[in-house]
């Protein structure tokens, strides 16, 4: 056994420190290889956010693809109770999106045409009488006719053009009006817009005017609520095929455009634009508002296209 005496021999000191050094390497190491299993895990077993009691509606979910019912699963999966409603076309419509949503167990199912003030006072009725108030308000609403879409952008139809902002830019401004009395404090309002808002996209024409509308609505009502403590956001994803997308002219190149020159190489999923969704909804970013939030794999950032 070393005395405390022989330690203090320089050669027996150095080997016992370079001993002991490598034994609390070798411990930090396990540690570190200890605390990244448990994150790990943590990451696969709980929700990125914590929406529990809090009631969130959504409107815009036309089937499994769209980037509303990604956003309505990434709301259940943190707790949100859900409120659903959908553009009652027909009956085969409406089983369809009950079918599709019933494993989100939603209390409210309520059809909805932003185009029909009385729908849009049945709805807010609904959430009164049945919620009582309203935490999340998420608007994946967007129309525009085809031809509306395609050729030059001058020969857009005044019918066609008022068409597309009242669905996809107005609707926000209306929904926000009729349902901020049923919002307190905390309450997050979150809708969708593109990049076609911001600069020209081809095939996008009359929509990529809406969404301009949308993003400047975003920012006036997050200034006009804000003093109630309610935000207002929007996402910005990158291109998803989607029901909606399906309308827009060249959707595969543009994602194998985006694929080759975003500098994740990539577009995004579904699950990545919902999971953003729930954060900003969350009181993880109680901070940002009036603010239009990229998920594109970082296309946005990008200058002249490298085609790599």
């Amino acid at each position: 056994m070393l005395s405390f005496t022989s330690l203090s021999h320089p050669r027996l000191l150095k080997r016992s420190t370079h001993s002991s050094y490598r034994v609390w390497l070798a411990s930090k190491s396990v540690r570190k290889s200890s605390t990244r299993m448990t994150l790990e895990s943590a990451l696969e077993t709980k929700p990125l956010v914590d929406l529990r009691n809090k009631k969130a509606l959504v409107t815009g979910i036309a089937n499994n693809k769209s980037i509303a019912y990604g956003i309505a699963q990434a709301l259940r999966e943190a707790g949100a109770e859900l409120g659903i409603t959908y553009l009652p076309v027909n009956d085969r419509v409406q089983d369809k999106i009950k079918q599709l949503t019933e494993p989100l167990e939603p209390s409210l199912f309520i059809p909805c045409d932003v185009q029909k003030p009385n729908d849009l006072d049945h709805l807010v009725s609904q959430i009164q009488s049945n919620w009582s108030q309203l935490d999340i308000l998420v608007h994946c609403l967007a129309f525009a006719n085809k031809e509306d879409l395609i050729g030059e952008f001058s020969k857009t139809s005044k019918s066609g053009f008022e068409l597309a902002l009242n669905v996809s830019a107005y609707s926000l401004i209306e929904l926000c009006g009729k349902t901020k009395h049923l919002m307190k404090p905390g309450s997050s309002v979150l809708t969708m817009t593109y990049l076609g808002g911001d600069k020209v996209v081809p095939n996008y024409n009359v929509m990529g005017v809406a969404k301009a509308a949308l993003e400047a609505s975003v920012r006036y009502l997050a200034s006009e609520m804000g003093p109630d403590g309610i935000r207002v956001n929007a996402i910005s994803a990158g291109p998803i095929r989607t029901l909606a997308s399906s309308a827009i002219g060249g959707i595969m190149d543009m994602i194998d455009h985006v694929e080759k020159n975003a500098p994740l190489r990539r577009t995004v999923t579904q699950r990545e634009v919902g999971n953003t969704a729930a954060f900003l909804l969350s009181h993880a970013s109680s901070g940002i508002t009036g603010q239009v939030v990229y998920v594109d794999a970082g296309y946005q950032i990008m200058g002249a296209a490298m085609n790599h």
